[in-house]
């Protein structure tokens, strides 16, 4: 078993095969919890595995090109959508 040196800021290494076997990282969060006589370190996830996918879009990613049709052809719809003539309105009368 490794052992690991406390220092004075009270920072301990963990052995590199053990962050290996856990796929740790610099900046990753680790909790702390006392077990008896005994201090566990259990991984929290790491920033990127927390914030995977946060951003991403409903659908694949486009290119510009694809990004600018899309938006020409929704232009495209609105207007024609917009140009179209609307039936006249109705309008309610006074009730005698």
């Amino acid at each position: 078993m490794p052992t690991t040196v406390i220092t004075r800021k009270g920072q301990v290494t963990i052995p590199a095969e053990y962050r290996q076997a856990l796929g740790l990282s610099e900046g990753d969060r680790l909790e702390v919890a006392l077990d008896g006589n005994t201090v566990r370190l259990v991984p929290t996830g790491s920033v990127a595995a927390r914030t995977a996918g946060m951003l991403a879009g409903p659908g694949p990613v486009l290119s510009a090109s694809a990004l600018r049709e899309a938006a020409e052809q929704a232009v495209a719809e609105d207007v024609e959508a917009r140009s179209r003539p609307r039936p006249p309105a109705v309008k309610k009368g006074r009730r005698r």
